[in-house]
């Protein structure tokens, strides 16, 4: 029977047999979840109960009671870290891809954290801040012992430091990214460039820079989102005790601890807008520059 319908009819079911069961498993894992999610969001509801119907207010919650806003706050520091991440990642991809002696070894070095389990990190790292650990025995033999402080005790410094500890894991991620978009610019182009008195500099601002945009675009993306969804490390380093409570970590301690379904559906449906929001900006703003 299949054999004698036209060759379009034939192509038409092939296609569509092929993407049943994908798009079923793609409905029932992702869409009913995140439409469910929405649901959740404008009830009140402790996952045992009936759920009760509250409109909006669960929104309002969350950017209004001070203890739930804080933690955009405390994204801003890992915000600002990100971009010091990719700044570092593209200063080092840059140099690594030209000649420099043992460059295979530095690129192993800094992908090397990458590798790394994050709990061994999170634990690493909090032997590094403790008193008189590992950051303090550091400033104290090069003479700043007066800059020691409780790294993980001091409110000002705390999310500072989880920051920096992310940084120093994830750079490796941004870094692989950008040398292989700059390993991809041919050898010919620099050659030009050297012929015509162009420096590092400049062929970095003019060639490297402009061929790598979409990539870098890619990472401010990540960046942003990642920003938001920082939780590992700070999950295992701190709880979230202290003020270091990540959008994440009081999402999931706003729905499994306190047994706020409602609540905490809203605060993930604000972190899904606001994902789609940037990559939609970033996207429109890049298009337009090509």
């Amino acid at each position: 029977m299949f054999s004698k319908l036209n060759y379009k009819t034939q192509r038409m079911v092939i296609i569509i047999s092929f993407l049943i069961l994908p798009l079923a498993l793609l409905g029932t894992f992702s869409f009913l979840p995140v439409a469910n999610m929405f649901w959740y969001s404008l009830t009140d509801w402790n996952g045992f109960s009936d759920k009760e119907f509250i409109g909006l207010e669960n929104y309002k919650t969350v950017f209004t009671d001070p203890e739930y806003f804080r933690v955009f706050i405390v994204s801003l520091y890992y915000f600002v870290g990100t971009f010091v991440q990719m700044g570092l990642a593209l200063y080092f991809a840059t140099i690594l891809s030209f000649k420099v002696r043992m460059k295979n070894f530095f690129k192993g070095v800094i992908f090397f954290p990458y590798l790394l389990n994050g709990v061994a990190i999170g634990f690493m790292f909090l032997l590094f801040f403790q008193p008189d650990g590992g950051l303090d025995t550091v400033l104290n033999l090069i003479g700043l012992g007066d800059l020691t402080t409780h790294w993980l005790g001091n409110p000002d410094m705390i999310n500072v430091s989880l920051a920096g500890t992310s940084v120093w894991r994830y750079m490796g991620f941004n870094f692989i990214i950008f040398l292989g978009a700059i390993s991809s610019i041919p050898g010919e182009v620099y050659e030009a460039a050297e012929i015509d008195g162009a420096n590092r500099w400049h062929q970095f601002k003019y060639i490297i820079l402009p061929s790598i945009k979409i990539i870098v675009s890619l990472n401010l993306i990540l960046a942003i989102s990642g920003a938001l969804s920082a939780f590992e490390i700070p999950y295992i380093m701190t709880g979230g005790s202290n003020g270091s409570a990540t959008f994440v970590i009081q999402t999931v301690d706003t729905a499994f601890k306190y047994g706020k379904i409602g609540l905490a559906s809203a605060m993930a449906v604000i972190l899904l807008f606001i994902v789609v929001i940037v990559t939609a900006v970033q996207r429109k703003f890049f298009s337009e520059e090509d």
